[in-house]
């Protein structure tokens, strides 16, 4: 039970102060976007985890792990058939983890579907009014506004209009669709999918709401930095300034929007990458994030295995 009351206590202080912590090392994020992304994941994806497993350690007493897998596979079976062995708490406990992955999977499920419909009826839309430019590499559309944008999915596009064309240099534009190609290369549509899944499924949760902003704010910095490594930062700055006022679908992702003209603060004045250290201490927390809340479920477990199992070798 020790294990279960840590794991509840953990989901609801990460969903309340993780939020925080992120805020403070913003700047830091800045400075390593991918690594940053990871770690808003983690941490979402450890409170979901950790709820789960709570409920499933209130479920499943240690003393049943400890006598092995027999034992634990007829206490799974009296959960599936008359409930016998589960206690109160148990029979609420299952349940409870139960739908809280349902409800992760139906999210994420309804989230992708809709952007999928979405992003079809664009694609029809840019066969008729859209033309292909090979040399650009893209679909060109005469629109009086400043955009340039991809749209991801199994056949992926990246867009850019007639507006935007006649503002930017040839230059520029180069590194806008480079930008735009970060993006389809680095799926970051499915990644914006998860965290907005979780906002859909848990809303008004901190840690949640602040990881969807700060997800889609870092994957734009991303890009950056991935078109940055093939144009000079200069020219991506310059096409970012020409482009802030765009407003892109909202099921596609955009170069310009809110974030522009930070953005172009950082691209001009860049500062220092992370060490190796801190890249490493960034990694590790990643890694107990992820793997905490199943070490955490286990221990009890896997320690009342070996207490049992060695007390049986040690009286024969």
């Amino acid at each position: 039970m020790i294990a279960a009351a840590v794991l509840a206590c953990y989901t609801v202080v990460a969903a309340v102060w993780l939020p925080a912590l992120g805020r403070r090392a913003a700047k830091w994020a800045d400075r390593a976007p991918r690594l940053a992304i990871a770690l808003w994941q983690a941490g979402a994806a450890s409170v979901v985890a950790s709820a789960v497993l709570a409920a499933l350690a209130f479920a499943v007493p240690a003393e049943v792990v400890g006598h092995g897998l027999a034992g634990l596979f007829e206490v799974c079976a009296g959960m599936l058939g008359d409930g016998s062995g589960v206690t109160r708490v148990g029979s609420a406990a299952i349940p409870a983890a139960a739908a809280v992955a349902a409800r992760v999977v139906c999210c994420g499920g309804v989230v992708l579907v809709r952007a999928s419909v979405e992003r079809r009826r664009h694609a029809a839309m840019l066969r008729l009014l859209g033309r292909r430019d090979a040399e650009l590499g893209a679909v060109v559309i005469d629109y009086d506004e400043r955009l340039a944008y991809c749209v991801p999915g199994r056949r992926a596009q990246t867009v850019i209009t007639t507006s935007a064309l006649r503002a930017l240099t040839p230059e520029q534009i180069a590194a806008v669709l480079e930008h735009e190609r970060a993006h389809l290369r680095g799926r970051h549509h499915l990644v914006l999918a998860g965290a907005e899944a979780l906002v859909r499924a848990f809303p008004r949760v901190p840690l949640f709401e602040q990881a969807r902003t700060e997800i889609a704010r870092l994957v734009e910095l991303l890009a950056d930095d991935v078109a940055a490594r093939r144009h000079p930062r200069a020219q991506i700055a310059a096409a970012l300034v020409s482009l802030a006022t765009g407003r892109a679908p909202a099921f596609t992702l955009g170069a310009g929007g809110e974030t522009a003209l930070t953005r172009v603060r950082r691209l001009l004045g860049p500062e220092q990458p992370l060490r190796r250290r801190e890249r490493l201490t960034g990694r590790l927390l990643v890694s107990a994030l992820l793997g905490g809340p199943g070490v955490v479920a286990l221990a009890p477990g896997v320690g009342s295995f070996l207490a049992h199992h060695c007390h049986s070798l040690f009286s024969l």
